[in-house]
């Protein structure tokens, strides 16, 4: 019985060769879908009122997180305060010049925040100072 097992050989190495360019180009796609899905905005918008709370935490990635307490609540219950991560350092900084201040917070709602983007799935972005409050 004659078996050629070069010819095996050969066949086997393209169909695995085959089998790893579709693994690769699934994994690239699933990886892209995937980060797309994890930061889509589902929603931007401001809130307003007492920023009371800023701060740099975490365990492996350090993130900044703070809270506000709305505006038109007058005691500081968990349903009156609004948790929030901060997208960069340089936002931060302008934050914690405006601890105790009533603000304007700029945010964006992502869908699933990574960890690295903070504790929560609200980044604000943008902070200003309201006057005359």
């Amino acid at each position: 019985m004659d078996i050629n097992t070069e010819g095996i050989k050969t066949k086997a190495r393209s169909i695995f060769r085959k089998f790893m360019w579709i693994l690769l180009t699934g994994a690239i796609l699933f990886s892209a879908g995937y980060y797309f899905y994890r930061t889509y905005t589902l929603s931007e918008g401001t809130r307003s009122g007492v920023l009371f709370k800023i701060s740099k935490k975490g365990k492996v990635f350090k993130t900044y997180e703070g809270q506000l307490m709305l505006a038109g609540s007058a005691i500081l219950t968990k349903a009156s305060t609004w948790d929030f991560s901060v997208k960069d350092a340089a936002t931060y900084s302008q934050l914690q010049m405006l601890e105790g201040k009533h603000v304007r917070l700029y945010y964006k709602e992502l869908v699933d925040a990574f960890p690295w983007q903070g504790d929560t799935d609200y980044l604000v972005y943008k902070a200003e100072e309201i006057d005359g409050e």
